[in-house]
């Protein structure tokens, strides 16, 4: 006789399956017309098939009823994604980005990141009652990196495109990989002095200069440095093994797009059995490891990164939804709902952006007021923030007095898992409701009016595309079926000649429903099987319109970049940007290609 079997494992399968492929079925409605994030979405369906809801997500059960396990299963899951995230970061960004842009780099993770962090603190301080400021100084940090999953609302998909400039968006993602890494140093000065000169220390544990000791020596020396070492050799080393196998015909396509997620997963693992910082780690030896931009033109028009992307960020989602503290935000000892409330609101206008607006003319990436406002509001707390706060709750549990926490101590787990829950499930509501809302709110009346003036138009096909500020060079144009030439020309755009500078997507072969096609990022995915003119891209230098391009990438880009010799490369990929095999090449590779 058959029998349900509703095994945790069943239903955590079925639920998480079904979850990607509902949202899979409205995710280009949510994200590229709403603006919507998959975090947000991710985030609150989390919340209602948690336990505080329809109790299909059971976490406590999965962690067989200890805290401790939760609490190490949720670190673990955040490093891995984290890590993944990291890794891919380093690719997207172009040759050698951190040596060509260290000066703004550096004033964002150091001066700025500092300010953030003590901002933070004193508002932590000052609104959490009784709680001593070391204690703030680890709350904050906590919350000071800024969160790469996050960040990706603001420099990836349709949104980006049209309206964050391409510098700005490579800025973006550079500070966002960098300084998830830097948020040890911060944690760890508050956490040794906490250890060594709190009041719950004895005299005999060495007071400050063990502390700073520590903190120079193991912080700085092994945790971060040793990082940076290790992730430029493994991404060098990987590089060079790539191109070695590669040249050599010895990886297939499936292994090629799939390096950077296997190379993020070998960097995590292994940094997290030395103890050394796996975060950053991965974000240099992802930058490293396309520093001549190689495999990350290779991979431009893939979508395989871009999908596991996906899948990750719904998951930790989902999870961050079902196992946040939710009751403890109005139940706990140590700030009521009201300070908790007002912190959050604080910390979101506080916490960086009066720091951009201050040193944004230094940072050339910003080009006005404008920007550096976008730039300092939209620095979003999230899985680096939970993952700081378990490496804090670590720590402190080795503190512990047998089974008891230190005297000092005994506010502190409650105070620091309260404090950062709240404020990281505040960003990812705020910042992932600003966008939809201020595209709402901005651009509703000019739309109202624009539909109702393109009634009475000559010019009915020409749908014009939401732009905010700077337009950008991936700009392009969406049409209605049979829109011709004249509607490029009424948007200040010829049939076949870009008019506006950067431009390199000049028109856009219409879908079956008359809409450009983007894939995950932003970028127009082509029909790779129209050959004849009136095609999908018509460029300006007159090249083949067939070739599958990019918007982040031209053909100067492509021609500048080294190719392996031969007929067909030399290689035993062919890429959807090379052009087909000429009558002699086919043959050839027929001869070589075993029956």
């Amino acid at each position: 006789m058959p029998v349900l079997a509703t095994t945790n494992f069943n239903i955590i399968l079925s639920v998480l399956g079904g979850w990607v492929s509902l949202f899979g079925l409205v995710s280009y409605l949510c994200k590229e017309s709403f603006y919507l994030s998959e975090a947000l979405i991710s985030l609150l369906a989390g919340v209602a098939l948690s336990p505080h809801a329809a109790n299909f997500i059971r976490p406590i059960d999965y962690a067989l009823g200890s805290e401790e396990n939760l609490a190490a299963i949720t670190l673990a899951f955040s490093r891995l994604v984290l890590g993944v995230q990291l890794v891919l970061a380093g690719v997207q960004l172009p040759s050698r980005y951190l040596k060509k842009q260290w000066k703004p780099l550096a004033l964002l993770v150091g001066p700025i990141m500092a300010a953030m962090w003590m901002a933070t603190s004193l508002l932590v301080w000052a609104l959490v009652p009784g709680l001593p400021l070391l204690h703030a100084m680890a709350i904050g940090s906590c919350v000071t990196p800024t969160d790469p999953v996050l960040s990706a609302v603001i420099v990836k998909g349709k949104f980006a495109d049209h309206n964050v400039p391409k510098e700005l968006q490579k800025i973006i993602i550079a500070e966002s990989g960098a300084n998830d890494g830097l948020g040890y140093p911060f944690l760890f000065f508050a956490l040794y002095l906490i250890k060594f000169i709190g009041s719950g220390s004895s005299p005999g544990d060495g007071g400050a200069r063990v502390a700073m000791g520590l903190w120079f020596g193991e912080t700085w020396g092994y945790t971060i440095l040793l990082s940076v070492v290790y992730g430029a050799v493994v991404g060098w080393l990987a590089k060079e093994l790539l191109h070695w196998a590669e040249e050599h015909r010895f990886v297939d396509r499936e292994s090629f797009l799939v390096f950077a997620i296997s190379l993020a997963l070998f960097i995590v693992g292994t940094c997290g059995m030395i103890g050394s910082d796996d975060v950053l780690a991965c974000f240099v030896a992802g930058n490293v490891f396309t520093w001549d931009d190689w495999f990350r033109l290779e991979t431009l028009d893939d979508s395989l990164q871009p999908t596991i992307d996906m899948l990750l960020n719904v998951s930790i989602f989902m999870w961050y939804g079902a196992v946040c503290p939710w009751d403890r935000f109005l139940h706990n000892e140590v700030v009521p709902i009201g300070r908790l409330i007002a912190l959050g609101i604080l910390v979101l206008l506080l916490r960086r952006l009066p720091w951009v607006l201050a040193c944004h003319k230094w940072i050339p990436q910003i080009d006005d007021i404008r920007q550096a406002i976008f730039v300092g509001f939209f620095g979003p707390v999230g899985v680096s923030a939970i993952f700081y706060l378990y490496i804090t709750l670590e720590f402190l549990h080795t503190l512990d007095v047998g089974d008891q926490p230190r005297s000092d101590l005994k506010a502190l787990p409650e105070a620091v898992l309260v404090v950062v829950w709240f404020i990281a499930i505040c960003s990812i509501v705020v910042h992932g409701l600003s966008i939809p809302l201020g595209k709402l709110g901005f651009y509703l009346p000019r739309t109202l009016s624009r539909s109702l003036m393109s009634t009475s138009s000559d010019e009915p096909d020409l749908v014009l595309p939401f732009s905010l500020g700077n337009r950008v060079t991936s700009f392009t144009l969406r049409r209605r079926p049979g829109a011709g030439a004249r509607a490029g020309a009424g948007a200040g755009v010829e049939s076949g000649t870009g008019t506006e500078e950067g431009t390199e997507l000049d028109t856009v072969q219409p879908d079956s429903k008359g809409h450009g096609v983007y894939r995950i990022g932003g970028s127009v995915i082509p029909n790779r099987h129209e050959t004849t003119g009136g095609g999908i891209l018509d460029r300006r230098d007159g090249s083949d319109p067939t070739r599958n391009t990019s918007a982040d990438i031209g053909d100067a880009e492509r021609a500048s970049f080294p190719r392996n010799s031969g007929p067909s490369g030399g290689r035993a990929i062919r890429f959807p940007d090379e052009p087909p095999l000429t009558s002699g090449q086919a043959a050839e590779k027929d001869a070589i290609t075993p029956a």
